[in-house]
């Protein structure tokens, strides 16, 4: 029989013991939650509320103080240029009203000869603007135009053709008033004269009756606000963006139309940024600065009407491949971006430099690879090398 190795047999269970021990001092891992660092497609959007509204909106208003008869027209109803929407009986005028009668005619002419030349520099405009389109449709068949160059040219041509319309609108209405005034002006005559008269007021242009302001009989001032008529078939968006979004907005953006109705979005572009910017009280009673962003609809705005409501996403910086992590992962260490990248079950802290983001995910320049798995909302608790567990999502 063996004699037994005492010493052999205390040495070997104190080393058991001791890694026991060991074992059971370490720290548990530390539970936390990952995501893959990976290429694909980032957007960069501003988004506010906005409303539709007609591009062509007309205040018809009464051309001289007279008693107004009924209005048979509703909101909502068809009208045609030169339609006739409400009749005025006049008042008996002094000679001051008389000649302010006679001034409204001559401003109505003014006015007339300005919008006709505002329309001939429209219409000069959109022509050069499609020589131009030409030239360089021609140089893009040969490789001396770029596509980029090519598209600024078709939306300048497109953006010039809504100009020319809202240009022929407005010497539509331009005629219209000065129709009015000499309406006006020769009823003021006719009761001068001793014979009873009546003024027609007519619509300036085809559209529909947005509201009727005053559709009750009822004795008004000259210029008293009788209906408003629009033509919905050219709608436009207007959303009142804070001023610190509103400058990173170009025309020619891409948009998305939300929360319509509809039960897709609804494509639109930017046509311009208003140069200037008004106070706005917030819902909590805070003064903020903000500016309104004009949008084109690029899709049929279908059965949208004049002051509906929508949610306008204007995509300001867009890229179809980048390295992009999650925005939850990247956080603040000292003047340097940083993140936790899971190595080995232990968590390595990597300094990082990023670019674009959004509210989900972030463009990574630089500190990150493909495929590596970062901990998404690190807790307080975590350290460079401190051993992780990942928790299913």
């Amino acid at each position: 029989m063996k004699p037994v190795r005492t010493p052999l047999l205390i040495g070997t269970a104190v080393i058991a013991v001791a890694i026991v021990s060991l074992v059971l001092l370490l720290p548990e891992p530390i539970a936390v939650e990952s995501a893959p660092v990976h290429f694909g497609p980032l957007e960069v959007t501003v988004e506010d509320q906005a409303e539709t509204r007609s591009h062509d909106r007309y205040v018809v208003a009464a051309p001289v103080a007279g008693r107004l008869l009924r209005v048979l027209l509703r909101d909502g109803d068809a009208v045609t240029a030169g339609q006739a929407v409400a009749v005025l009986a006049p008042v008996p005028l002094s000679a001051r009203e008389r000649d302010e009668a006679v001034a409204r005619v001559d401003a109505a002419a003014a006015t007339g000869k300005s919008t006709q030349a505002q329309l001939q520099r429209a219409l000069e405009d959109e022509a050069q603007a499609r020589r131009e389109l030409d030239r360089l449709s021609k140089l893009a068949t040969e490789g001396l135009a770029s596509e980029q160059n090519l598209d600024q040219a078709r939306t300048r041509v497109a953006t010039l053709g809504l100009t020319v319309t809202a240009a022929r609108h407005q010497r539509r209405s331009a005629e219209a008033q000065l129709r009015e005034a000499r309406a006006a002006l020769s009823a003021v005559r006719r009761m001068r004269a001793g014979r009873a008269a009546t003024v027609t007021v007519r619509s300036p242009a085809a559209g529909r009756v947005l509201r009727v302001l005053e559709p009750s009989e009822r004795v008004i001032g000259s210029g008293t606000p009788i209906m408003t008529i629009a033509d919905l078939t050219h709608l436009e968006v207007v959303a009142e963006m804070l001023t610190s979004q509103a400058v990173r907005v170009a025309p020619g953006m891409p948009a998305l139309l939300l929360d319509w109705g509809g039960n897709h979005p609804l494509r639109a572009r930017v046509e311009r940024v208003e140069p200037y910017g008004f106070t706005k009280i917030s819902a909590l009673g805070v003064e903020e600065k903000r500016s309104n962003v004009i949008l084109d609809f690029v899709d049929p705005p279908g059965s949208l009407g004049d002051g509906y409501r929508v949610i306008a996403r204007i995509i300001v910086w867009q890229s179809a491949h980048v390295l992009r992590a999650p925005l939850s992962a990247i956080f603040r260490c000292g003047s340097q971006w940083c993140a936790y990248v899971i190595d080995h079950k232990r968590a390595r802290l990597r300094h990082i430099r990023i670019g674009h983001h959004n509210d989900d995910a972030v463009e990574i320049l630089g500190g990150l690879r493909d495929g590596e798995r970062v901990i998404t909302h690190p807790p307080n608790e975590i350290f460079d090398g401190a051993r992780v567990s990942v928790t299913p999502p």
